[in-house]
């Protein structure tokens, strides 16, 4: 997209400031810490410090559906945590182990999940052989000796087969398809995220099966338009919720661009809405087999229909949804927008923000796709059909460099920030 763009230079008046990213992310191997539970529930109610809550739902304590476990008595694989997944296991020879992959429901995107942990009485060397049911592998394994940092682990792909060798410990560790974020990592992040200040956390409503659905709100007093921020529609989309963390940190920040910013527009932030197929590992799916990004339509499940009703309820109080963005991964980086002659508000806003991002990050190419499917039942889509305003799903690839995909997030939030705030012309080219 390099020069395809000829976005005018977003000047923020009377307000002078110098940005710059915070440190940026670590790579795989120097994670912030992303921690897996060892509990066979999930603990997402039971959070660290007291949350302003509007009710606490009874949360159905399901063991995760699709733990198993094999061992000989010395080796033993598990799964039995919270987004652990391995469907099939079994010792197939000595310290050999095979593990099949199955999704919830067909057809189904690919994206195979796994999760499990890894414990030996002595040091051994295994070996372990996964498969997937029908389908092929998406992720490459990443490796967790403590729970916090994860590291690429070397393997061998071999037609549909991948071969890993691992060395096992009394020291238990953890084997995934992406680092671990689950449901108790969001509350985490949001208790710092607003700890001392004026933003909130509460619970929209129940999950299918009960789990909270949290929201994050910044309400400023003069204002009524809105920007939402949506997360996690599919489980193992990891590195969505890589990006949607530090760019919600800079929408919410101390920085004088956020306080300015936040006098003029509210923030809701929903950044988990399927904690039940976080839990489970799911490929794709809710706690139903329901894709929630193709429900945009029919709202025939709890987790969008929530987001719905409060988004109208807010209308109908007289606030305005201004913007929207849900954070997703798939193969490469890349933005799904509407098209400029969509009839939506601002028709170049997007194209005036995501043109200078490609401008300030040449080392990053923004790839851009407008589309447009009334019938397919995504969130994009149901917000410019709705409230007559852009949105966007903003991917990020599975593979793409952990600090890169920070630095982008920073990156995008300061400029989206510096685009609603100037007196530039979205109408026009």
């Amino acid at each position: 997209m390099k020069n395809a763009l000829n976005s005018s230079t977003l000047l923020l008046p009377l307000l002078l400031v110098v940005f710059s990213c915070s440190a940026p992310q670590k790579n795989i191997e120097n994670t912030a810490p992303i921690l897996s539970e060892d509990t066979k529930t999930d603990t997402s109610a039971n959070v660290y410090r007291p949350v302003k809550e509007q009710f606490k739902p009874e949360v159905n304590k399901v063991s995760n559906v699709n733990s198993q476990s094999c061992s000989d008595g010395k080796v033993k694989l598990t799964s039995d945590f919270a987004a652990g997944r391995m469907d099939e296991c079994k010792r197939t020879g000595e310290n050999e182990y095979s593990i099949i992959l199955v999704p919830e429901n067909t057809p189904i995107n690919s994206s195979p999940w796994y999760a499990f942990k890894i414990q030996a009485e002595q040091v051994t060397d295994i070996t372990i052989t996964m498969k997937v049911r029908g389908d092929k592998h998406r992720y490459p394994p990443k490796i967790s000796r403590d729970g916090k940092s994860w590291q690429l682990q070397s393997y061998q792909q071999k037609g549909e087969r991948l071969i890993m060798k691992v060395k096992a410990s009394p020291q238990p560790v953890t084997i995934a398809a992406q680092e671990i974020i689950n449901n108790q990592y969001y509350v985490n992040w949001a208790e710092e995220l607003i700890e001392e200040s004026a933003f909130t956390q509460s619970i929209l409503g129940a999950s299918t099966q009960g789990r909270p659905i949290y929201k994050i709100e910044s309400r400023g007093e003069n204002t009524n338009e809105w920007v939402v921020i949506l997360g996690r529609q599919h489980p193992p989309e990891v590195t969505g919720a890589l990006a949607l963390f530090p760019f919600v940190e800079t929408l919410l920040s101390n920085s004088e661009l956020s306080k300015y910013f936040l006098r003029k527009y509210n923030v809701l932030v929903i950044p988990n809405i399927n904690p039940d197929g976080v839990h489970a590992g799911n490929w794709r799916s809710n706690a139903n087999g329901k894709d929630l990004n193709r429900d945009w339509n029919d709202f025939s499940q709890i987790e969008t229909r929530l987001i719905n009703d409060y988004l109208q309820g807010l209308v109908a109080q007289g606030q305005k949804i201004k913007f929207a963005v849900d954070f997703h991964s798939t193969k490469n980086d890349i933005f799904y927008t509407m098209p400029v002659d969509y009839g939506v508000e601002s028709s170049y806003f997007v194209r005036h923000w995501l043109g200078e991002l490609d401008r300030q990050m040449p080392n990053f190419n923004v790839v851009l796709r407008p589309g447009n499917n009334p019938n397919l039942g995504v969130s994009k889509q149901y917000f410019s059909d709705q409230f007559g305003v852009h949105a966007i799903t903003y991917e990020m690839g599975d593979n793409t460099d952990r600090t890169k995909i920070k630095s982008i997030a920073y990156k995008s939030a300061n400029i989206l920030m510096i685009n609603m705030l100037s007196d530039v012309d979205h109408e026009k080219e």
